[in-house]
């Protein structure tokens, strides 16, 4: 079993900033990529920021400059450190792996259960 889980949203004004975490646990060999998501009521799920095993990032262009993403290979523990934060930034942020479990060759991908990010004044 593999199991990602999120914390670190919640309410914050505009202008604020919040932390996000993400820790791998279970029978994990590799992580190769990780990254996170987040979706808003009505609008697809789409891509914030991901990053690789090596450390290269990629940010969606409308985090760029605020939103940082990291990882903490030791740990599998992936960060999500977001500043200057805007109403639009309201969604479900999802985790999400490409790993590889032990016992298998194949990389697959997880997702996190979702923690809630609301920004409102």
């Amino acid at each position: 079993q593999v199991q990602l889980v999120e914390s670190g949203g919640g309410l914050v004004q505009p202008g604020g900033s919040l932390r996000l975490s993400c820790a791998a646990s279970g029978s994990i060999f590799s992580i190769n990529a990780m990254g996170w998501y987040r979706q808003a009521p009505g609008k697809q799920r789409e891509l914030v920021a991901i990053i690789t095993s090596g450390g290269s990032t990629n940010y969606a262009d409308s985090v760029k400059d605020r939103f940082t993403i990291s990882r903490d290979n030791a740990k599998n523990t992936l960060y999500l450190q977001m500043n200057s934060l805007k109403p639009e930034d309201t969604a479900v942020y999802y985790c999400y792996a490409l790993l590889v479990r032990i016992g298998s060759r194949v990389p697959n991908p997880y997702w996190g259960q979702g923690t809630q990010v609301t920004v409102s004044s």
